[in-house]
């Protein structure tokens, strides 16, 4: 069966998000109209709180999206998704439709617009931060069918969709246990309840600054030699927990001081990227690069797994120094005190944690089974097939 493709603008009021002004504190309290910005978006669950929140004053400087209004990103994470649960403010990364009620049932319009990312992108600018403006974003058609069938369609997506989500809450509240069983076997970092014998960082752990980057080639899952690892490999979804990869690859070491070994710990060491708090084990040897650094466990001190657990604890933004720009150094590090259980306890956790990644590594192919799911059923519904 073949629908009309109708553009967004014809189907209801696209309009682009604001901030009011972040420096005025009259504008943003504890409670209020939800601000939105993309992080948050993402989740079929109907948008109805923030990290943060406006005034009644702070409202009255923004354009607010009413309920039902489906929200896409439109800059960095093209096509990311959400739907406003109540009314919301978005910033301006964020389009919002304002769909006719009498053409499009809503939660047939989230899914619609959920499928419009490759179109986003190809029609996106080559820049630095993909940008696809207004204008170009109105112009993007969905497929049209019937009002009754809009919501027989969307009926459907929202039990597939559900099989998904409680996929993804499993595998989250096992993430959870890493900590948990942490806390259960050695006690908080911080306190220390449990009097483990205690030591500076740096007396147990060497430290890797990165340098810049030797040339090298194409990372095609070659053997032996050394990662070039940037900031930006922290994010390849392979590298979620343990870095395997990088775009770039190298025979040969770099410098001592920034070649790092497999088991040592990973994390943007300045600008804005600190405060991602990304933290990886490096699953391979890497070089770093100068916006990268890494501390290893020595051997006879400290597990792999255990120092990883410990970094989990820690805000690197709290510790970061610097005014315009953030940076971490050695000796913002060297100087933290951290608990030196015995290697047979850490070992014992880490074979703990090993159990545990099998339990997750289950529970993530029950996911891609729900989203083989999900992706298929989409595909019928928006081409007349289902």
């Amino acid at each position: 069966m073949s629908w009309p493709h109708v553009c967004l603008q014809e189907l209801g009021n696209v309009n682009t998000g604001s901030t009011p002004s972040t420096t005025n504190p009259a504008f943003w309290g504890a409670s209020g109209t939800p601000f939105v910005t993309p992080g948050e978006l993402g989740n079929s669950v109907p948008i109805t709180s923030a990290e943060r929140n406006l005034t009644q004053e702070g409202r009255a400087a923004a354009r607010v999206a009413p309920r039902d209004a489906v929200l896409v990103c439109c800059i960095g994470s093209l096509g990311k998704v959400g739907i406003a649960g109540s009314e919301v403010v978005t910033n301006q990364q964020i389009n919002w439709i304002d769909f006719d009620r009498q053409r499009v049932y809503p939660r047939y319009g989230y899914y619609a617009c959920g499928r419009l990312a490759p179109q986003m992108i190809k029609l996106a600018p080559s820049t630095t931060v993909a940008i696809l403006n207004k204008s170009s974003f109105s112009k993007l058609e969905i497929p049209l069918p019937p009002l009754d069938e809009q919501k027989r369609i969307a009926a459907i997506l929202d039990k597939a969709d559900q099989l998904r989500q409680k996929r993804r809450k499993a595998i989250a509240l096992l993430d959870s246990l890493t900590q948990a069983i942490f806390l259960e076997m050695f006690g908080d970092p911080v306190s220390n309840p449990m009097g483990w014998q205690t030591a500076q960082l740096a007396d147990v752990a060497d430290f890797f600054a990165g340098n810049s980057l030797p040339a090298g080639v194409d990372f095609e899952g070659q053997n032996g030699g050394y990662l070039l690892l940037k900031v930006s490999d922290l994010n390849r979804l392979e590298n979620a927990e343990c870095v395997i990869s990088a775009a770039s690859f190298s025979e040969k070491p770099g410098s001592r001081a920034g070649t790092a070994p497999i088991g040592a710990i990973v994390f943007p060491k300045r600008g804005g990227a600190i405060a991602t708090n990304k933290k990886r084990t490096l699953g391979r040897p890497a070089i770093l690069d100068p916006n990268l650094m890494g501390v290893a466990p020595k051997a006879n001190h400290l597990h792999s797994t255990f120092l990883a657990a410990w970094f989990s604890f820690l805000d690197l933004a709290s510790i970061s120094s610097g005014s315009s720009v953030p940076q971490l150094n050695k000796q913002d590090l060297a100087p933290l005190m951290i608990h030196v259980p015995s290697l047979q306890l850490q070992e014992e956790y880490g074979m703990r944690l090993t159990q545990l990644s099998r339990i997750v590594a289950g529970a993530a192919k029950s996911l891609d089974g729900a989203a083989s799911v999900f992706s298929s059923l989409q595909h019928r519904a928006f081409s007349g097939q289902l």
